[in-house]
C-alpha cells in the first residue's frame, strides 16, 4: 500500500506491506483523511513520531481478525470513524496498567497514539485499530463531516470535564479549526460565545455558524489590546502566546481550559493563576458518541471549515499548502 511517513520536515511516500492484524482488531481502508494542526507540529518534531501521521479519518472496514464470524459480518465494509488512543488490553498486555484499570483508558501508561506516538495513521491507503475504537458512522453524515468526528469529539470533551451551566459566557481564543469546533459545541450546549482571533476570513466563518466574534489586531502577545474578562476561556490558538493571553483574560475564581499543542515551549508567569486562583484545565481527546450525536442532528456543522480537498498522493505538497495563512480544513481523499 501507499503511506506517508516523516522524514525530516517533510512528508515521503513509501511502498508498505498492508499491516497484519492483531486478533479484535480491523483494517480500515481510509476514504478521507484530515490534516490537524498537531500533524504540522509532528513534522517541525512534536513526540519525535516518524511513522505515518494523520489521526482524523473516515474509512471503511475491510478485514478484521480473531473474532466470530458473525462479529465479522457485522463490521465488514461499515463506514466508521476512530477513536487514536490504543489501550493496554488492546495488545493484550497483561496486567493491565493502573490507569486502565481505573477506565482511563486514553491515559494508558502503554498506548499508543494513532498518526502521534508509535502507530501509523491515516495518511495512507490502510490504517488499522481495535473494533473497540470504531464507531459507524450514521448514513446521514457525509464522509465530509465525518472526517471532523474526532476533532469534534475533543471539542465535546469540554462538556465532559466542566458543568457548563457554570459558565453562561465563555471566550474561546484563537480563529483556527479546533477553536471553531469548540465554539460551536459551547454555542450549541447554551453558552454564548466570544470566538477572538486575527484572521478576518476565518472569523467570518464562525460567524456563519452564528458564534460571536472579537478581532484582534497585531501580536496576541499585545495583551492591552484586550480588556473583556470571562469566567471560562478556552485557549485554542495553537500558539506560544496564548497562554499568556488566556490568564489576562481569566478573572479571578475563573476557569483556563487548554486546548493547545505545539512542538516547543510557551513563555509562561505563574502569578495570575495564583493570584488570581484560577483552576487550569488541560483538554485533549473526547467522546466520539456526543460528536456524532451534533453531527447527525445538525446541531453543528463543520463542513464550511473544508478549504479543499486533495488526492492521497499529493500528500507532500498538500501538507505545505494547508500551512499557508487564511487555510482552513485540508482533506486527503484516498480514490
Amino acid at each position: 500500500m501507499i503511506s506517508f511517513v516523516v522524514r525530516g520536515k517533510k512528508l515521503a511516500e513509501v511502498r508498505k506491506p498492508i499491516p497484519k492484524l492483531w486478533p479484535g482488531w480491523a483494517l480500515v481502508h481510509v476514504r478521507l483523511a484530515g490534516i490537524c494542526n498537531t500533524d504540522v507540529e509532528i513534522l517541525r518534531g512534536y513526540h519525535g513520531f516518524r511513522g505515518t501521521p494523520g489521526h482524523e479519518f473516515v474509512g471503511e472496514v475491510a478485514d478484521v481478525a480473531g473474532v466470530p464470524t458473525a462479529t465479522k459480518r457485522r463490521w465488514m465494509g461499515k463506514r466508521v470513524a476512530g477513536e487514536i488512543n490504543v489501550a493496554c488490553a488492546a495488545y493484550r498486555f497483561s496486567p493491565l496498567c493502573d490507569f486502565c484499570k481505573r477506565g482511563l483508558k486514553t491515559h494508558c501508561a502503554r498506548r499508543t497514539v494513532l498518526g502521534i506516538v508509535a502507530h501509523d495513521g491515516a495518511f495512507a491507503e490502510y490504517l488499522t485499530l481495535p473494533l473497540e475504537n470504531l464507531h459507524l458512522v450514521p448514513s446521514t453524515v457525509s464522509d465530509e463531516k465525518a472526517v471532523f468526528i474526532e476533532p469534534l469529539a475533543a471539542a465535546c470533551q469540554i462538556l465532559d470535564q466542566l458543568d457548563i451551566r457554570r459558565f453562561p459566557n465563555a471566550a474561546v481564543l484563537g480563529d483556527g479549526k479546533l477553536a471553531q469546533l469548540i465554539a460551536m459545541v459551547l454555542k450549541a450546549a447554551g453558552s454564548r460565545v466570544a470566538l477572538y482571533g486575527k484572521h478576518a476570513s476565518k472569523l467570518a466563518l464562525a460567524r456563519r455558524a452564528g458564534v460571536a466574534t472579537k478581532q484582534v489586531r497585531g501580536d496576541a502577545s499585545d495583551l492591552t489590546r484586550v480588556k473583556e474578562n470571562y469566567r471560562l476561556v478556552v485557549e485554542a490558538t495553537g500558539s506560544p502566546t496564548g497562554l499568556a493571553l488566556a490568564q489576562r483574560m481569566t478573572e479571578p475564581r475563573g476557569t483556563l481550559l487548554l486546548k493547545s499543542t505545539f512542538h516547543g515551549a510557551a513563555p509562561v508567569e505563574t502569578w495570575p493563576i495564583v493570584v488570581k486562583e484560577i483552576t487550569v484545565v488541560g483538554s485533549r481527546c473526547g467522546p466520539f458518541a456526543k460528536a456524532i450525536a451534533l453531527l447527525r442532528s445538525s446541531r453543528v456543522d463543520p463542513s464550511p471549515l473544508i478549504t479543499r480537498t486533495f488526492a492521497l498522493k499529493d500528500a507532500p505538497a498538500v501538507i505545505a499548502y494547508a500551512q499557508k495563512r487564511g487555510v482552513m480544513k485540508i482533506l486527503l481523499r484516498n480514490t
